[in-house]
């Protein structure tokens, strides 16, 4: 073999020692993090105000009707749905309406606008034998993560006198968790 070409090759292993004498690994850890607050959605929509929890419509009746019912519904045509974070209490309170104690024969009541109203009450069973008042709450059981029904139920009640006309009623509605 030629002596600088020996030469050569020795220094280039030399070098390739020297190269790897040099690299190092380092090794470490990367931290990641999720915080989760408690939350709930009603009827499918979540947020912290303005939620639609639903409507309560009595139909369609003749001026002389004695006994109109209706379920309060949610989106969809459901009864209201409460879907709140596993290990929460979810409680539901009704709270006063935009005509409470106008007329005699229920809590609250529908206005036409002009100067008649019509007397109706929530209730918590369809029967209409258990009256929620103003401010009354509704405690669900404790959230597992899954959607639960509220079922809400209005009676409105007829009297002599009542024009033919549009009656509402805008009810607000908390819920805690």
């Amino acid at each position: 073999m030629h002596p600088n070409l020996s030469r050569l090759i020795f220094a280039g292993v030399g070098l390739a020692l020297a190269v790897q004498a040099q690299a190092a690994t380092v090794t470490g850890n990367i931290t990641a993090t999720l915080t989760l607050i408690a939350s709930c959605q009603v009827n499918g929509g979540s947020g912290s105000s303005g939620l639609n929890f639903g409507a309560l419509n009595f139909g369609t009746q003749d001026a002389l009707f004695v006994n109109a019912s209706g379920q309060v519904l949610g989106g969809g045509g459901g009864a209201m749905s409460i879907l709140c974070s596993s290990g929460t209490v979810p409680t539901v309170k009704v709270r006063a309406g935009a005509h409470d104690s106008q007329s005699a024969g229920g809590t609250r009541a529908l206005y036409d606008g002009v100067a008649n109203y019509v007397p109706y009450d929530f209730y918590t069973d369809a029967g209409h034998s258990t009256v929620l008042a103003i401010d009354g709450t509704i405690t669900l059981p404790t959230s597992t993560g899954v959607a639960q029904t509220v079922n809400l139920y209005g009676l409105a009640k007829g009297k002599a006198g009542l024009p033919a006309g549009v009656y509402t009623d805008t009810v607000a509605v908390e819920l805690s968790f």
